[in-house]
């Protein structure tokens, strides 16, 4: 059949390891043969990285703004160990936190829902979308090891050259230091984002922080989130019938969990990047986890929530055959391609995506799956554990499958 037509790329950023390998194997097994697909590449892993200075995760965020629609594959975070392993000129920060602060958009994350594969959390029937703050905190903070005895201060210069001082500790031996930021606009940003987002998709927005302890930096999240919507929402949601809520984020926590689900629960950036794992874990899988990275200006970056899958990739390389679950790179890629659908008014592009979603999870429920899933697995049909590849290629059997009508019809 004649291939699908892209009026513009995509910007493609490619990652590493298991989920490099996973990438790789989605395109060639379920877009090129149906798509002419169309992509700006740029490759962000790591070795490339240290090639450029880890300029090519500048240059890709910008792309992102030029082109508006983004996917990307999982990339590594170093730590000391990878420097080592990799031999890095130094420890590069989260391509994930450089993108989102070039960006300056919200984060939202989301499970994927198959019967079958039951959440943990029993009355949890619906949903929970976790929208992560994507700028600043501890991402961007600068660090410190005390060498020893000293004092530590907040010091804030001014433009006029005016100087504010805090003491922050008087330590009396070794230790570390941390100072983090966050900025008034962003954090502006980050609710305007959340309460669009709540009336597109007609949910409850629930926000915490702990601005009992934090008195300044938590509190100032607060009161922002509560003027914008006073001033800009609070009519629209009334409409709607839909609520806007905020307490602490350990009440919060709590609250979550006696839940049925089917809200949106916005956190600052730690708690988002902590709490969405949580709710993927609980909901089944971390690999069943769609996440869209959504700027001010309508930019739009899919991503897999996950990491690389270090052990798997190992095991790889030794020839071992490995059932790695691609999922949430899968939705990546048909988050990206159906957004990209719906901006350049092609809607048979959407569509594709929209089926190949729906191939996917009818594969699951059929009984098909990676390991990860098997243990978890609660349907009727017996669950058959797959490789990643074979699971890939599961799903375009069934994709290719003609449906009852063309059946009926033929």
């Amino acid at each position: 059949m004649d291939k699908l037509q892209m009026k513009t790329p995509l910007v493609e950023m490619d990652g590493d390891e298991m989920t490099r390998i996973l990438w790789q194997q989605i395109k060639e097994e379920l877009l090129e043969p149906y798509i002419d697909l169309k992509t700006e590449y740029y490759d962000l892993g790591l070795p490339h990285r240290e090639e450029t200075g880890d300029q090519v995760t500048i240059d890709a965020a910008q792309a992102n703004k030029k082109y508006g629609v983004a996917v990307k594959c999982a990339t590594i975070t170093p730590n000391a160990q990878r420097v080592e392993e990799y031999k890095l000129s130094q420890m590069w920060k989260s391509p994930n936190g450089t993108i989102r602060a070039i960006l300056d958009g919200t984060v939202f994350r989301a499970p994927i829902m198959v019967k079958g594969l039951n959440p943990v959390v029993k009355n949890w029937q619906a949903p929970i979308t976790i929208a992560r703050h994507a700028f600043g905190d501890v991402y961007k903070a600068a660090e410190y090891k005390v060498p020893g005895p000293g004092k530590a201060e907040l010091v804030f210069t001014a433009s006029d050259g005016a100087e504010t001082r805090q003491t922050i500790h008087q330590f009396d031996g070794p230790g570390v230091l941390q100072g983090q930021f966050n900025m008034e606009a962003s954090i502006t940003s980050f609710a305007h984002s959340c309460f669009q987002f709540a009336l597109d998709t007609r949910q409850d927005l629930w926000f915490s922080t702990k601005d009992t302890i934090s008195k300044q930096y938590d509190h100032t999240f607060k009161d922002i989130f509560a003027a914008v919507y006073e001033e800009d929402y609070k009519a629209k949601f009334e409409q709607t019938g839909i609520t806007y809520f905020y307490t602490l984020i350990d009440d919060a926590v709590a609250r979550v969990i006696r839940s049925k689900g089917g809200f949106i629960w916005a956190c600052k950036n730690y708690d988002g990047d902590v709490m969405s794992d949580m709710v993927s874990t609980a909901f089944g899988s971390l690999a069943m986890m769609t996440s869209v990275l959504v700027s001010p200006d309508g930019n739009y970056e899919y991503e897999a929530a996950h990491g690389t899958v270090t052990q798997h990739y190992y095991r790889h390389l030794k020839g071992e055959q490995v059932s790695t679950n691609p999922m949430a790179t899968l939705f990546a890629w048909t988050g990206a391609l159906a957004k990209r659908g719906e901006l350049d008014g092609l809607p048979e592009l959407t569509a594709f995506a929209r089926k190949l979603e729906k191939a996917a999870i009818d594969t699951i429920e059929s009984g098909v799956m990676t390991g990860d899933l098997v243990g978890l697995w609660e349907g009727a049909a017996k669950p058959r554990k797959v490789t990643g590849l074979e699971f890939l290629r599961a799903i375009r059997e069934r994709l290719c499958a003609p449906t009852k009508t063309e059946v009926k019809h033929l």
